[in-house]
């Protein structure tokens, strides 16, 4: 078998998608982005950039017809387009038919329900009226079904004083978990079926803008606890015929079971480690699964942290980076900042992965970097 240059269609042109060529780079792979920011990240990196909507139909088809493999950096795209470039020859992953399923979580947790994977319980709905019928089931986490993300699109209703503030749109409701940790798995499979995971890790959010602050790798779990992360992670890839990179956020309740919260089809925030910290990366491991080539080992090379560099609040304008010089001088930090010209409050602005021997030093760097490095502007409201 021989290996070639290839042309490679991403849709979405953020801060995923420029790690990615990074990646590609070193692969030889040809990189075309299409995205709707005329000053997206990925810009700065192709030579062939297209801005446009990735949700319209016409764009993302015209745009796909230029390349041999398509795919994506962000859930909302247009996959009936999708669809048809597969029926024209382009090998399009993740299919498009998992990507629809994946774009509204009320059918993800119903994909989960029907294959046995563990969740929380939940219930449909159509509007806010519908809550009220569901007074018994309080408390809760509503999710809108669609065009929820970072954080957006879900809040908790805890008891009937706030069913109104509840969503009028159709979403779900599931039991408020009350869990130990939560934890993520990124998991990789090629067309061969050949599947491999990252070790797990341990995410912490910001409470209020449920954005991931920062992550350990490998999380503090049991080893029958990690197991059984990755059998789920592993399932779920086969359950779907999975092509491609696939992040899976699951919650460790307090009697140590594991249940799946939600996945991604893409590289994923909870994998920025793995550029630093283990042999592939999750950037390198996802065009290995869509290419059909050899999955690359996942063992870690050291522990790690990672720390979302997030846009201060009372900040929007022109982004100013405080510290810098202080995080870079840190032995074993590795900053990646995203090209993103405009900060706004708790916007993903870039990235520091940590490297440590120990615990114990993760856990000190990790507070060095959040106490220092702040991402403001001169404009201040």
């Amino acid at each position: 078998m021989s290996y070639k240059q290839t042309r490679l269609g991403i849709l979405g042109g953020g801060q995923l998608g420029k790690m990615l060529i990074q990646a590609a780079a070193d692969l030889n792979v040809l990189c075309k982005v299409l995205d709707p920011d005329a000053n997206a990240p990925c810009k700065v990196l192709t030579n062939d950039f297209i801005q446009g909507k990735l949700t319209d139909y016409q764009t993302v088809y015209e745009f796909g017809k230029e390349v041999e493999v398509l795919t994506i950096e962000i859930e909302n795209v247009n996959t009936e387009a999708m669809e048809a470039l597969v029926k024209e020859g382009v090998r399009v992953f993740p299919k498009p038919s998992i990507v629809r399923e994946i774009q509204d979580k009320r059918l993800q947790k119903q994909f989960f329900q029907k294959n046995s994977i563990p969740t929380a319980e939940f219930v449909l709905i159509e509007n806010r009226e519908d809550l009220a019928k569901y007074k018994d089931f309080l408390p809760a986490v509503q999710k809108l079904g669609k065009e929820g993300y970072d954080g957006r699109g879900v809040q908790k209703i805890l008891n009937e004083n706030d069913i109104s503030k509840g969503f009028d749109a159709p979403s779900l409701i599931e039991k408020l978990i009350d869990f130990e940790k939560e934890i993520s798995v990124i998991v990789a499979r090629n067309e061969n079926g050949e599947v491999k995971t990252f070790p797990v890790v341990e995410l912490v959010f910001n409470p209020v803008y449920n954005l991931v602050e920062y992550l350990f790798a490998p999380a503090n779990i049991s080893k029958e606890v990690e197991q059984e992360a990755n059998r789920i992670a592993t399932l779920i890839v086969e359950k779907w015929d999975f092509v491609g990179l696939l992040a899976v956020e699951m919650f460790l309740t307090k009697d140590q079971q594991v249940l799946v919260n939600e996945v991604a089809p893409r590289p994923h925030n909870s994998g920025h480690h793995t550029i630093e910290a283990n042999y592939v990366s999750q950037y390198e491991q996802h065009l290995r699964a869509i290419l059909n080539l050899p999955l690359g080992s996942t063992h870690a090379i050291m522990p790690a942290a990672m720390v979302n560099l997030l846009g201060a609040a009372g900040f929007s304008g022109i982004a100013q980076y405080e510290n810098l010089e202080k995080v870079l001088a840190l032995e074993g930090a590795y900053v990646h900042l995203y090209g993103k010209a405009v900060t706004k409050p708790f916007r993903k602005m870039g990235h520091v992965t940590l490297l440590d021997q120990t615990t114990e030093g993760l856990h000190s760097k990790v507070d060095f970097v959040k106490h220092h490095l702040k991402v403001v502007s001169d404009e201040y409201s």
